[in-house]
This record gives structure tokens, C-alpha cells and sequence, in this order.
């Protein structure tokens, strides 16, 4: 079967890739919609939106109420790897460190992920769609066609993490980013709504020793496998 014909096959599809913060989603995902012409759905970047105008404006992370207004009301879109908050470029402001230290807080409340499920469903809603995301295969696309959860060990994350920061020009320690994605994923395993939560039917792939190049090929190959029951 060719390659091109591969591709017909997975028109209106969605492929659903999910597990904790620094496994490697986001890349792993981009990488892998440009190797297959589908779009790309970061819904992380949607949540850190939602975050970036709630601290620009003085809005506490735990005023729910304030905060699903803000849901449901900015205009948040996604181009390629660009994110516009209500026509603004923010796809550097959303990666700052007082966002990544907030956005979970934010991202745990009901009527905050209401609205962004909603938002994320109806990009797909077409198919042809690679997305990543802490809820992406239990929560937002139960019945993706391919559910892949990512894992890594805590030091590897963190390294990754580092990296990213130093990039940014941000200051920060092995140490202090172990500590803070532990404190993400006990946060995000055991919040009310939406929980980080590996599915039943998810593909596990442990990261820890692979580059992202191997990340992608790995799942491509699920890909490449599964597209004859499709």
C-alpha cells in the first residue's frame, strides 16, 4: 500500500496523544501532523491563554466563576505553531514561567475546561487532526481513532524542561524543575475535573530514553499499523 493511500485512509480522523507535562507531547505532536498534512491541536496553549489573560488582568486562580467567563468569552486561535490571544500574538507569553506556574490551577476548574473542550471539539469536529493535551484521549476525544499516552522519567522532564527555559532565556535548576513538575502531576492526577489519567485503550510509549525524531517514528509506525483497520 502506498504511502499516499495511507493517508486517504486516515481523512477524518483524530489522533489523540496524552500524558504528563515535559514527556514530550507538544513536539512530538507538531512533528507528527506536518509528517502527515493533518492540523495540529495544541489544547495546552488554549489553557495557557485562558491563564495569560486572567493574570494580565488581576483575576485570582481560584475564582472559577471570573475565570469560565474568560473561557468563554476571549478569542483564542491556533495557527501552525503561532497562538493569537484576541488577535494578539502571544505564543512567547503563554511559555513564561508565572503561566506555567498557574495554568494548572486554572485548567482544574469545571467551567474553564467546559468551554476549551468545546473549542478544541469543534476544530476537530472535521477530523484530520494530531492533538496533545492532559485530557486529550479520556476527556476531549474518547473515541479518538489512535490514543497514544506518552511517559518520562522526572529527571528526564525536568532536563527537557531546562532546555525549553534556557531557550527562553529563563534562569532555573535541575532541582527546582523536578520539584515543580512533581508538584504538577500530583496536582493534575488527583483534580476533580479532568484528572491526568492513562486510557485503557491508550498506547503507552516510554520517552525517557528516545530522541523526538524516535518519538514520532514510534507512533507513525502505530500509524502505519492501524490504518489497515480503519
Amino acid at each position: 500500500m502506498s504511502k499516499q493511500i495511507k493517508l486517504s485512509a486516515l481523512q477524518g480522523k483524530v489522533i489523540a496523544i496524552d500524558g504528563p507535562a515535559g514527556s514530550g507531547k507538544s513536539t512530538t505532536a507538531r512533528r507528527l501532523a506536518s509528517k502527515l498534512g493533518f492540523v495540529y491541536l495544541d489544547t495546552g496553549a488554549m489553557y495557557r491563554a485562558v491563564t495569560l489573560f486572567a493574570l494580565r488582568n488581576g483575576v485570582s486562580v481560584d475564582d472559577a466563576r471570573a475565570l469560565e467567563t474568560i473561557a468563554r468569552r476571549v478569542k483564542i486561535r491556533l495557527t501552525g505553531e503561532k497562538v493569537f490571544l484576541n488577535d494578539e500574538d502571544v505564543t512567547k507569553d503563554i511559555r513564561n514561567p508565572e503561566v506555567t506556574k498557574a495554568v494548572s490551577p486554572v485548567s482544574a476548574h469545571e467551567g474553564v475546561r467546559k468551554a476549551m473542550v468545546a473549542q478544541q471539539r469543534a476544530v476537530a469536529k472535521d477530523g484530520n487532526v494530531v492533538t496533545e493535551g492532559r485530557d486529550t484521549t479520556s476527556v476531549v476525544f474518547p473515541d479518538a481513532d489512535i490514543k497514544v499516552y506518552l511517559e518520562a522519567s522526572l529527571e528526564t522532564r525536568a532536563r527537557r524542561r531546562l532546555i525549553d527555559f534556557s531557550r527562553q532565556g529563563i534562569s532555573s535548576t535541575l532541582e527546582e524543575q523536578m520539584k515543580d513538575l512533581a508538584a504538577r502531576d500530583e496536582y493534575d492526577s488527583n483534580r476533580q475535573h479532568s484528572p491526568l489519567t492513562r486510557t485503557h485503550d491508550s498506547i503507552l510509549l516510554d520517552t525517557t530514553n528516545l530522541t523526538i525524531d524516535e518519538q514520532v517514528e514510534r507512533i507513525l509506525k502505530l500509524v502505519r499499523i492501524r490504518v489497515k483497520n480503519i
